[in-house]
């Protein structure tokens, strides 16, 4: 049987529910996306991965998503921001590495910006960095307009039949969270994984946002026949394998760097 899910209390009376192993830092956080909750394949390989590693491991539904409350049409990006670094306070203990999928993504170098003290480093997979400003340029004049009016737009998702509503809030309120061009003010170690044949998150935004990263710890890794999800056994396997790299870096700390300029040249 499943254990229940932890209930964390917001200021402003919402609950969140976690899943939280105690184990030792860097812990991992795993953001979920847009419209998907914590008990996803990614998240679960990754609290299997953790707890055997003796890692510490949180994994949370945002605000309207899953088990916590709320409803997710008046959900914005800053209220699932706000979700995410109350658990990185309150639930995470010490250093972390922030996972984000998809939207979670984006919310993760949010959450490194927000956190620098507390975040040590990112893994976005397929990271909808701006979703919000790119969703708005896409759609023509018919869809705008019904956002305007009515202040809702059900989008069609091959991942949903009944489509992702998408309100005029969301949009408004993202515009106070975005990330490109630049400079995005992060130093750690961000590995940005990204299928090409992605048809929901463009690969070259994750080239972008690399760019845009202030730190030179970046790593993006492209997967020719990866879709948006990357939920395959091999992709989940590259996820796990990335995350322990990055773990390991950052067990290494500044030595990594001395050994790496002593070979050099």
């Amino acid at each position: 049987m499943a254990a229940k899910a932890a209930i964390l209390q917001r200021d402003n009376g919402a609950t969140i529910a976690y899943h939280h192993s105690p184990g030792a830092a860097p812990g991992v956080v795993f953001c979920t996306g847009f419209k998907s909750d914590m008990q996803g394949g990614k998240a679960l390989a990754l609290e299997a991965h953790c707890r055997a590693a003796g890692q510490q491991f949180t994994r949370f539904d945002y605000q309207g998503h899953g088990q916590s409350s709320g409803d997710f049409v008046a959900g914005t990006i800053g209220e699932w921001l706000g979700d995410t670094l109350a658990v990185l306070d309150a639930v995470a203990a010490g250093s972390q590495i922030v996972v984000g999928s998809s939207m979670g993504g984006w919310i993760a170098l949010l959450a490194g910006r927000a956190r620098p003290e507390k975040v040590a480093g990112i893994v976005g997979i397929a990271a909808a960095v701006d979703l919000t400003r790119r969703l708005w340029n896409r759609i023509d004049e018919a869809t705008r307009s019904i956002l305007q009016s009515d202040g809702v737009w059900i989008r069609p998702s091959e991942y949903d039949p009944a489509g992702y509503p998408i309100t005029m809030k969301l949009i408004e309120e993202g515009r106070n969270h975005l990330l490109l061009p630049g400079p995005i003010p992060f130093a750690g170690p961000v590995r940005l994984l990204h299928g090409q044949r992605d048809d929901a998150v463009p690969w070259q935004l994750s080239l972008d946002t690399a760019a845009a990263l202030a730190g030179d710890q970046v790593e993006v890794t492209l997967i020719k026949d990866g879709d948006h999800r990357l939920s395959r056994d091999e992709d989940i396997a590259r996820l796990l394998r990335t995350v322990a790299d990055v773990t390991g870096r950052l067990k290494a700390g500044p030595s990594i760097l001395r050994d790496r300029s002593a070979t050099s040249g």
